[in-house]
């Protein structure tokens, strides 16, 4: 039985009083496609933020490729774990994150050769490889200011992958698109999955979620409310609340 890339036990995340994760349980194999939906603020997108520990959890534990985390407290390993975890988890935001003052290559190379300790010269390679994937090759020398919004996040898919990451995590990818530009970064993501690539996905992009995804998960109010393939999810979901948040969606 092939062991799961992630694991995610009795997740917790408190914002003061409020509880924006409550006992999140969720593992992930490798190869899956992972779409996560639901309403503003139901916990989706602090979920990846803890698993990558942009956000400190309150509670549970995370596990990415091996390396757990208890959550909660700090140990002497801590610090080593979290940039282990880091590493095998791409990630990839709504709003692009590129750093403005550096060309669209060296957006690219700056995490390899400064966290990784690579030459310039094989992240640069891989570099022009990934710009190529993206269909971006001829950007290499732009700043992000010359770029449309789906070709900085096309830029930003690229950045993360030349980390070499097990996992990508994107968050809301296409949410800050205008709508001519969300396909040319969907078709992006769904090659990454047709080539074997580990995805989770907070996308409310229901025609992309049937498509790529092997599995969907309905969050309210910081639970998993329900989950599934797509086709269930989308025909004929369990909870009231799920059928109504898709027939707006949809």
């Amino acid at each position: 039985m092939t062991a799961d890339l992630i694991r995610v036990e009795n997740l917790e995340k408190h914002f003061g009083e409020l509880k924006v994760l409550k006992d999140v349980s969720l593992n992930v194999k490798p190869k899956e496609v992972v779409v996560i939906f639901g309403r503003s603020g139901s916990g989706k997108s602090t979920l990846l933020r803890c698993i990558n520990f942009l956000e400190e959890p309150t509670g549970g534990c995370i596990e990415v490729d091996g390396t757990r985390m208890e959550c909660g407290y700090a140990d002497r390993a801590r610090k080593a774990n979290v940039r282990e975890i880091r590493m095998k988890a791409g990630m990839v935001f709504q709003e692009f994150n590129l750093f403005p003052h550096l060309t669209v290559m060296e957006n690219l190379i700056e995490a390899p050769v400064t966290v990784k300790g690579e030459s310039k010269k094989e992240a640069t390679e891989r570099g022009k490889e990934l710009l190529d994937k993206v269909g971006l090759s001829e950007k290499a020398e732009q700043y992000p200011i010359r770029l449309s919004g789906g070709q900085k996040q096309r830029v930003a898919i690229a950045r993360a992958l030349n980390m070499r990451p097990k996992i990508m995590l994107f968050d809301e990818p296409t949410s800050a698109l205008d709508p001519e530009l969300i396909g040319e970064v969907l078709t992006v993501m769904k090659k990454l999955a047709e080539e074997g690539m580990t995805m989770m996905v907070v996308s409310h992009e229901m025609g992309f979620a049937r498509e790529v995804a092997d599995r969907m998960c309905f969050f309210d109010d910081g639970v998993i409310l329900e989950e599934g393939p797509p086709d269930t999810m989308i025909k004929s979901p369990r909870h009231e609340r799920t059928r109504r948040f898709l027939e707006a969606v949809l």
